[in-house]
């Protein structure tokens, strides 16, 4: 396997960086052609950034892109650059920037990576952790089509909704919503089927604090018109119809059971989701996806059962 190729620049400019990147290009007769965007990812660990480039490296193999990672580090300390470039290897498909910054630095994100964007590329920015409350007024966010962030990674997944959907703009997406895609499938599916009878009622189940599961709520809210009940416990659907119910069960890591009042019960295939496979999936596109901000809209129709808290 390739190795990769890991350039330290030390206390630098992004002028330095820039000029760097051609350097490299250049000598391994190298092209951005290929690149289909550039991924800014911001974040204030230096400990969970490792990950952060690990996620994004596996996703640039189906989107290949060049990756700018900011780490803002303590305002109090001097002013400061260190740039990284890695490529080959383990970088995926992707040229990977790492800028760790502090002092006055650590402010100034966008004007850091301005000069590193990918010239007629769309921009996507992630934010790992710690969101700003509106994305689309973030500096950085003001550039980029599309504005990630995981609400599931937050101290408080609940409130995070909250904060999202209150500065809600179309580009804005979570994470989380990625993590119910098949779920939303499933039940998408079994409702395609006969008999077609209005659900009168439904309930997600979860751990207390998954902001996944409360966007499932959400979004079963827009399509069936109706509040919806959220418990504490094993992951679950369950939907109320005149015949009977529909119940989705989670009962292992890779599988759930569907039982259907009338019929057996079938096991269904549940593919686990890394944090790479749901930002592949946010990466897809870069329109507004409504229906995301439908389930985000309808998410204060989820109502938490008198057992459970927020």
């Amino acid at each position: 396997m390739e190795a990769t190729v890991i350039i330290d620049l030390p206390d630098t400019s992004t002028r330095g960086i820039a000029k760097k990147l051609v350097q490299i290009r250049e000598e391994a007769g190298l092209s951005t052609i290929g690149r289909v965007l550039t991924l800014i990812v911001i974040t204030d660990h230096v400990r969970g950034s490792e990950s952060a480039i690990e996620a994004a490296n596996e996703a640039s193999r189906e989107h290949p892109c060049r990756v700018i990672v900011v780490i803002r580090g303590p305002r109090a300390d001097a002013d400061r650059l260190d740039g990284q470039i890695r490529v080959g290897g383990d970088a995926g498909a992707a040229e990977v920037v790492v800028l760790r910054t502090s002092g006055a630095m650590a402010s100034q994100s966008a004007s850091l990576v301005t000069p590193l964007l990918l010239p007629d590329t769309p921009l996507a920015v992630w934010w790992p952790r710690h969101s700003p409350t509106l994305l689309s007024e973030d500096r950085v966010g003001r550039l980029a089509k599309r504005r990630i962030v995981d609400s599931d990674a937050e101290g408080h997944p609940t409130d995070a909704l909250a904060k999202r959907a209150a500065g809600y703009s179309p580009g804005d997406t979570d994470l989380a919503w990625a993590r119910i895609t098949h779920w939303r499938s499933l039940l998408a599916a079994t409702l395609d089927r006969p008999p077609f009878e209005r659900i009168t009622g439904a309930t997600v189940c979860g751990p207390e604090r998954a902001a996944s599961v409360d966007l499932a709520g959400g979004w079963l809210a827009s399509r069936l018109g109706i509040d919806v009940l959220r418990a504490v416990g094993p992951r679950m659907v369950v939907l109320e119809r005149a015949s009977g119910s529909i119940v989705l069960e989670q009962i292992s890591a890779t599988s759930a059971e569907l039982r259907i009042t009338g019929q057996a019960p079938t096991r269904v295939a549940l593919v686990g989701r890394s944090v790479a496979d749901c930002l592949s999936e946010e990466l897809r596109r870069m329109d507004t996806d409504g229906v995301y901000a439908d389930a985000l809209a309808n998410h204060d129709r989820v109502i938490y059962t008198s057992a459970s808290a927020r």
